[in-house]
């Protein structure tokens, strides 16, 4: 670990924790129902705590066996570059390679917030394009 003061448990966040964290790193604000629900249907989800506080988490997302989605991948900003997000990742991407369907291929994706790119690539997630490009909407 990279700080014996931080402990990884392997747990979702609370809807509370996940707010706190949410709109810590910018990310506005977020429907506490909505988001209940949402953390309620995660396949596997981590925090970190550092004196009894969540000040990170990370979940995943997706249908078990081919398709995994790491999301909410977030460390309150006075922990920040402590190498606690890439703890987190690495414990989704374990939990991925251990639980993937056996006989097939896992597709891992993820969106990264503006600028972090390259933290991501660090663990092979690469632009795909023009072969294959990622696209989404949202519905308001």
């Amino acid at each position: 670990m990279a700080n014996k003061q931080y402990e990884i448990i392997k747990r979702l966040p609370t809807v509370q924790e996940h707010k706190a964290l949410w709109e810590a790193v910018g990310w506005g604000s977020i429907h506490i129902e909505m988001s209940g629900q949402s953390i309620a249907g995660s396949l596997y989800g981590v925090v970190v705590e550092h004196e009894g506080e969540v000040v990170g988490m990370g979940r995943i997302v997706g249908d078990g066996a081919m398709y995994f989605y790491i999301q909410d991948v977030a460390i309150a900003p006075e922990h920040q570059k402590n190498g606690l997000g890439k703890l987190i990742v690495k414990q989704l991407l374990d939990y991925i390679k251990e639980r993937r369907h056996e006989n097939g291929l896992a597709f891992v994706g993820l969106f990264a917030s503006h600028g972090n790119d390259a933290f991501y690539e660090q663990f092979g997630f690469k632009d795909h394009s023009p072969g294959m490009t990622g696209m989404f909407t949202v519905f308001e």
